[in-house]
């Protein structure tokens, strides 16, 4: 079952089960990354935007185009229905800028002849982009102009990591 399939049939009960990880994670580094005006791109069901929530930080906008009934049961507000192609073509280049933009186990999910041109364009809209995985992908640091500022890691109980890499650019808003 690809991405989209297995969203359509359960992205109204997604729950992302390495909440725990990205909460200890964005907490450790909340001196580090600027969350006033935060995007939880590839929101999920809201654990990014619980975590800035609990820290004080209510503005935060979400979006993602699977998981919309679970963001709102969630937080009772909607989130942002776009793909990554439709940010590619600029859906998000009418919104403010954001202070930082974080995708929490989701962009190692954007097909590599589409990352440069998605990351361009998240890139126009925020100085930072940060990035939840639990591997090394997608490795952002390979294109030109794309600078890997930090990286700090999170070990499960199982040992493996849970990894958050903060990015910066060359191109200013």
């Amino acid at each position: 079952m690809g991405v989209e399939e297995y969203y359509t049939h359960f992205g109204d009960q997604y729950i992302n089960p390495h909440f725990e990880f990205i909460q200890e994670v964005l907490i450790h580094n909340k001196n580090r990354i600027d969350y006033s005006l935060a995007l939880d791109l590839c929101c999920g069901s809201g654990e990014v935007t619980q975590v800035l929530s609990d820290l004080g930080f209510s503005d935060t906008v979400a979006c993602d185009p699977f998981t919309q009934e679970a963001f709102f049961k969630n937080h009772s507000k909607k989130c942002l229905p776009f793909h990554f192609d439709d940010i590619i073509r600029g859906a998000l280049s009418d919104m403010p800028p954001f202070t930082s933009i974080i995708c929490s186990f989701a962009m190692h999910l954007c097909p590599h002849d589409k990352l440069y041109p998605l990351v361009s364009q998240l890139f126009r809209i925020t100085p930072q982009l940060i990035i939840i995985t639990p591997h090394k992908r997608p490795e952002l640091e390979q294109f030109s102009g794309i600078q890997l500022d930090f990286v700090d890691d999170v070990l499960t109980e199982r040992g493996k990591k849970v990894r958050l890499k903060s990015y910066s650019s060359s191109y200013k808003l």
